[in-house]
């Protein structure tokens, strides 16, 4: 019931917001904007992307490592897999997806994976918290994108409350599991005993999966990968830009990677319709760029990040023999 009711929520908001993007829009520029792409730098933001999932796995490598001395091909199919699911399923359920992958190829309990995911994220979140750094210092806006900067901040403050919150939330786990699978034994009493059987395993596996490497060597890769893939994506915004012929500061990019990063936290359609487009047209507004130009950069933005990635999880999930409908048979959902 509440994942209906998230996913007609998510499509009524791509709906509005693709409805004001293109309301005053221009269709005769806005094309002639997308015919102007210069093919060279476009192909290179694709292979920035693709770097950008290598990285993204070889990070996930030193998460999974206390659990398992996991293949490098293994990971980075399965990442390519989760990044597809998201594009096309709803509620972000890649992730149990790309946990379930990783799980199935090499024999690992998926709760635990699914919790290396869970501080994959948070990795990803104070990467980005400095990113929002660097466009706070390090951006200029034109007059009249000071409510841009505004924006930021408000954003900024949101976004480390929110990830504080998940450490807390995480170390009480660690630090007090037994206690935890005791009150949740109790809280599930009301329910039939095989229900409770089944989600108590669960909980204690994601808990045991809440762990990192204590070598310095492994912590120290966890701090460059991060800084890596995220500085490739920031490289990528700046090829589209590039490839539109449009001159602004790799600090712009930076600026629009961190408002796609909010656009993503909002419900919106599978792929981020509408919420990605519009984070993306007005962070270039707010530089006066054109809305036609704007918009145009937000479609090729979006689309270099939603059909590769999609072509490259389908194939590898065709080569692993993966059918989504396993999920089914996991218990992580």
């Amino acid at each position: 019931m509440l994942r209906d009711l998230r996913f007609w929520l998510g499509l009524a908001v791509s709906f509005a917001l693709i409805f004001i993007l293109f309301r005053h829009v221009d269709s005769r520029q806005l094309l002639a904007a997308l015919r102007s792409v210069d093919p060279r730098y476009l192909s290179l933001a694709v292979f920035a992307t693709f770097l950008g999932y290598f990285f993204r796995a070889l990070r996930w490598k030193y998460l999974v490592k206390p659990l398992k001395k996991a293949a490098f091909g293994n990971l980075f199919s399965a990442t390519l897999v989760g990044y597809m699911a998201n594009n096309l399923l709803p509620a972000r359920l890649g992730e149990f997806v790309r946990a379930y992958a990783l799980a199935q190829r090499e024999q690992i309990d998926g709760s635990a994976v699914f919790a290396t995911l869970v501080l994959d994220r948070l990795l990803d979140g104070f990467t980005v918290l400095l990113l929002l750094l660097i466009a706070l210092f390090g951006v200029r806006f034109p007059a009249g994108g000071e409510a841009a900067q505004k924006g930021l901040v408000v954003g900024g403050w949101v976004t480390l409350g929110i990830y504080l919150a998940a450490i807390v939330v995480l170390a009480f786990l660690k630090r007090n599991t037994t206690g935890t699978l005791r009150f949740l034994e109790t809280c599930l009493k009301p329910f039939p005993r095989r229900f409770a059987e089944r989600i108590i395993p669960l909980v204690g596996a994601f808990i045991g999966g809440i762990r990192l490497s204590t070598r310095p060597r492994d912590l120290w890769a966890l701090c460059w990968t991060s800084l890596v893939t995220w500085g490739i994506a920031t490289v990528t915004v700046d090829f589209v830009l590039r490839a539109f012929a449009i001159s602004l500061p790799l600090t712009a990019s930076v600026f629009i990677l961190v408002l796609l990063v909010f656009a993503v936290m909002v419900p919106a359609s599978p792929g981020f319709i509408g919420t990605y487009h519009a984070a993306c047209t007005y962070g270039l507004l707010a530089f006066g760029v054109e809305r036609e130009m704007a918009l145009s950069v937000a479609i090729v933005v979006h689309a270099v990040n939603f059909f590769p990635v999609i072509a490259a999880g389908l194939l590898c999930l065709w080569r692993s023999r993966i059918t989504l409908t396993g999920l089914e048979e996991t218990g992580i959902r």
